[in-house]
């Protein structure tokens, strides 16, 4: 189990054995793959565990609702972009530039499964506070995707982790709009490379 799947449990809860963590996988591979061919109406708790092969108060005992399971879909989601990230990390020079081809990447990766996109990104907005400790692990994941393109040599300054926010925001922005048909895949670049510029402004040696 990795440390950002860790992350996903509160402090209270007690560690997954084996058994239980490859049980958990399978319930969000099947998550993913419902989504993924009809988007969130189509994530119904029964026939993810008919899928994952578990029972249904099983299922509601790792995910207490079809929006905790979603959103924890994005944070497996996420954990496996990260990885990829890591195996092959943006090669520009400029930490503004390489954040920016980050995001794109993740992105684009959203693109190719608009349906699991959409049902995730619906998941979030829907969120109340008895998901919070999951939403929380999202935006975690996030910050640590930005702060590792960045490539900081020493700790982030308030400043730096402000400009994470509102990059990840805008992030998070664009990915709506474009799902609703708002915004072109064009103008969605345009406005992550935009909002990456904070970078530079936030930047200790050259303020």
């Amino acid at each position: 189990m990795t440390a950002e799947a860790k992350a996903a449990h509160t402090s209270a809860s007690p560690p997954l054995t084996e058994r239980q963590e490859a049980r958990r996988r399978r319930i969000l591979h099947a998550s993913a793959q419902l989504a993924s061919r009809g988007g969130f109406d189509a994530v119904q708790m029964r026939e993810v565990a008919e899928s994952s092969s578990v029972a249904l108060g099983t299922l509601y005992r790792y995910f207490p609702s079809k929006v905790h399971l979603l959103v924890a879909t994005m944070q497996d989601q996420l954990q496996h972009m990260h990885t990829t990230l890591r195996k092959h990390p943006p090669a520009a020079d400029d930490p503004a530039a390489r954040v920016a081809e980050t995001l794109m990447r993740a992105f684009r990766a959203l693109q190719r499964e608009p349906h699991l996109a959409d049902a995730m990104v619906r998941a979030l907005t829907f969120a109340d506070r008895s998901v919070s400790p999951e939403v929380d692990t999202v935006s975690r994941l996030t910050t640590a995707i930005i702060l590792d393109a960045m490539g900081l040599e020493a700790p982030p300054t308030a400043e730096q982790l402000s400009a994470v926010r509102v990059i990840e925001h805008t992030w998070h922005s664009a990915l709506i709009t474009w799902l609703s048909g708002r915004a072109s895949i064009a103008q969605v670049k345009i406005d992550i490379e935009t909002v990456c510029r904070l970078i530079d402004l936030t930047d200790p040696e050259k303020a």
